[in-house]
């Protein structure tokens, strides 16, 4: 490959007007990195392997990527876009330009995308969060204390019919869950079909509220082909549900953005089934940040960004700054509302509040589901956890006066490990 081929994109004296250029910031391994880095430059703008004949000057003037910053020992290297190459509220475009090719290209060993920035008009051609924290905090009635959302996931993943689903559901709840969800993996199957799950859910919902006095929200998930996906809520709001889930990657970005500008006026309670296919590598593909940036533009409500202390790999550096982007003002866009789950059992909540505090929703399932007596004393579990770090109790003193914390450490042990 001849080097001059992609040379000229780079420019280290520029400075990129923020309101004016999309910022990506890579890390990136390769043998001639300042060849390598205009590579990404042209693959994701104007530029090929090859000299042009069509290649106009005012187009690669006008348009062509700009590699502004460069550090060859970290392998960091920043690129600037023109705001002209992308197409208002398109967000798959937005990913075929800065994520497209330029990840199996020869030049490079090794990429990943690991953060942008866009202009605040380009942010305006998107919905952003509908509800966002402060609005769930409102519906579940948690505005003034600043808790944590206490949430379980209906286990086993499948297999349960519609009763069983709703009486598990039912248990979370009145053991003091806030929100329960269907697993990423329950869709509509015969042996659990959709319709007939959302309204016995639902049902059960409202006995719960009513025997516990607590607002309670259940997200179905409504994973689906895009016009499905969209009937699908449309069923949830008419029967009186309060939330939606998306397996926001499996589905894709487009069908994400076709539901929440359906303007259906549901929380989105996004998971994110599949990510770690090219997030888990360190060195290449595209970090979780920048995926749960694209969430939040397009409009999601709550966002799984990593527990911590669970079962996943989920660097603690990581999630606490993805927690923070997503709780921070951002282009004038909602909040989004984090969610940890993955492998949380009781014994593992004051940790995790140490870590991440409380504006968290905490998703435990097998930790609830697992309990020696059942679902009920698991979320109570789950519950007493929290108020023994919130009173500044040791778990193992509080205990010795709540039986299904008791339980609970008698199973998982006491979790003292440093994370």
């Amino acid at each position: 490959m001849r080097h001059d081929v992609y040379s000229g994109y780079l420019h280290p004296g520029f400075r990129p007007d923020p309101d004016e250029f999309v910022i990506a910031h890579f890390l990136f391994e390769a043998q001639d990195k300042a060849n390598a880095a205009q590579a990404i430059a042209a693959e994701s703008s104007v530029g090929t392997w090859t000299e042009l004949s069509t290649m106009k000057p005012r187009i690669r003037n006008r348009l062509a990527a700009k590699v502004f910053k460069l550090d060859a020992k970290a392998g960091l290297v920043s690129i600037a876009y023109p705001l002209e190459i992308f197409e208002p509220s398109n967000i798959p475009q937005f990913l075929s330009d800065v994520a497209g090719n330029i990840f199996g290209m020869k030049e490079v060993e090794s990429l990943r995308l690991v953060d942008f920035s866009i202009p605040k008009k380009y942010a305006k051609g998107f919905k952003g969060p509908a509800i966002g924290m402060a609005g769930i905090r409102r519906m579940i009635g948690t505005a003034k204390s600043g808790r944590p959302h206490f949430g379980t996931i209906v286990k086993p993943k499948i297999g349960l019919n519609p009763k069983e689903n709703a009486k598990v559901a039912y248990e979370a709840w009145a053991g003091g869950c806030d929100f329960v969800k269907d697993d990423e993996n329950l869709a509509s199957q015969r042996f659990c079909p959709f319709e007939e799950r959302v309204v016995r859910a639902l049902d059960a919902k409202d006995r719960a509220e009513s025997e516990t006095g607590e607002r309670k929200m259940y997200a179905p998930n409504i994973t689906a082909e895009t016009n499905e996906m969209l009937r699908r809520a449309d069923f949830v709001k008419k029967h009186g549900g309060n939330c939606i889930m998306v397996d926001i990657i499996t589905a894709g970005f487009a069908a994400l953005q076709t539901v929440r500008n359906a303007n259906i006026g549901l929380p989105i309670h996004a998971h994110r089934a599949m990510y770690a296919a090219f997030a888990r590598n360190p060195k290449h593909g595209i970090g979780m940040l920048p995926l749960a940036r694209l969430a939040r533009l397009i409009g999601v409500d709550q966002l799984h960004t990593g527990a911590i202390v669970g079962k996943m790999d989920a660097p603690k550096k990581e999630v606490l700054e993805i927690n923070g982007e997503m709780t921070r003002a951002w282009l004038g866009l909602r909040p989004v509302f984090p969610v940890a789950s993955g492998g949380i059992d009781p014994t593992r909540v004051p940790r995790l509040l140490d870590i991440a505090g409380t504006d968290l929703v905490i998703n435990a399932g097998g930790g609830i589901h697992g309990h020696p007596r059942g679902t009920r004393a698991g979320a109570a579990a789950l519950r007493q956890a929290f108020e023994a770090w919130h009173e500044g109790v040791p778990m193992e003193e509080y205990a010795a006066k709540h039986r299904e914390l008791r339980e609970a450490l008698q199973k998982w042990g006491s979790r003292t490990r440093e994370y």
